[in-house]
């Protein structure tokens, strides 16, 4: 399982457009999405934050909701930033502002019961995704893609990385549903991801490791930290697991089988007790050595 924005992207995504949806100035609101964005960790709110300085407003309330965008009341006044659905739902009505790229993140703002803006954020896919998922599904492992944004932006990436299975606009107990669902069915998920609503799938996959851009909260909540940001390593990692798998299975048929043949030869004194003591000896030493070869992978 794979999460899109900062895990298979890299997570630096660039202000591509804003739309203004209403009779304000633009840079007005670029400040008050910053403002809104001010206390968040996720790249998108990275991104919105350092696009204009914040406007100088109290904020008397302030409501995150993972997966979906937050919430706020500033001088008096609700406003929300977040996905589409989520903004839509306090301005009473979906936005007017049809996209033309089904590439871009879209991130919709309102001030109660008006639309304001959409901004569109696009995102590059990381130089390795292409080719780790590739070499993923080869080795016989189902790749999924769980991702809370947009049907359009998921369904792109997914086009251009071969994954038939993508779920967009995922909350994070949608993507725990859905790996429970798939270890209910006697599957076993890694999960791979950066963010603060990826921390309860994190938690409940089987493995999971976080990017090292990552949320505090992602690396906390997951197994393993991919520091390098290289999704090269995490396909080494899988393939390091297998390859220690197979060396134990190895040594414990052979210990097996030596002790099968060999004690019943000590106890009924057919060998003299030097050669048992030797026959032992050798026998951890082929253990030792057939262990050491996972060194040159």
């Amino acid at each position: 399982m794979f999460d899109k924005t900062g895990t298979l992207t890299e997570g630096r995504l660039r202000l591509s457009a804003v739309h203004c949806l209403a009779d304000e100035d633009e840079q007005q609101l670029k400040a008050l999405a910053a403002l809104l964005e001010s206390r968040s960790e996720h790249p998108v709110a990275q991104v919105l934050a350092r696009s204009a300085t914040a406007m100088s407003a109290t904020i008397e309330s302030l409501q995150a909701t993972p997966g979906k965008g937050i919430e706020a009341v500033i001088d008096g006044r609700v406003s929300r930033i977040g996905n589409l659905d989520y903004v839509g739902e306090l301005a009473g009505m979906p936005s007017a502002y049809p996209s033309q790229n089904n590439r871009s993140t879209q991130v919709g703002l309102c001030r109660e019961d008006q639309w304001l803006a959409v901004f569109e954020l696009n995102d590059t896919l990381r130089e390795q995704a292409v080719d780790v998922v590739g070499q993923l599904q080869s080795a016989g492992l189902q790749v999924e893609l769980l991702s809370g944004d947009a049907q359009s932006a998921v369904a792109s990436i997914a086009d251009q990385l071969g994954i038939s299975q993508w779920h967009a606009g995922q909350k994070p107990e949608d993507k725990l549903n859905r790996i429970r669902q798939i270890q209910q069915s006697g599957g076993v998920v890694a999960m791979i991801g950066d963010g603060v609503n990826d921390a309860p799938v994190l938690s409940g996959a089987d493995v999971s490791f976080a990017m090292g851009s990552g949320t505090q909260l992602a690396h906390a909540s997951a197994d393993l930290v991919l520091l390098s940001e290289n999704l090269q390593h995490l396909l080494s990692g899988f393939n390091m697991a297998r390859d220690t798998v197979k060396i134990i299975r190895q040594n414990l048929g052979w210990a097996l089988g030596y002790n099968l043949l060999a004690l019943p030869l000590a106890a009924s004194g057919m060998i003299a007790p030097w050669m048992a003591a030797l026959g032992m000896s050798t026998s951890s030493l082929v253990v030792v050595v057939n262990a050491l070869r996972l060194r040159r992978k």
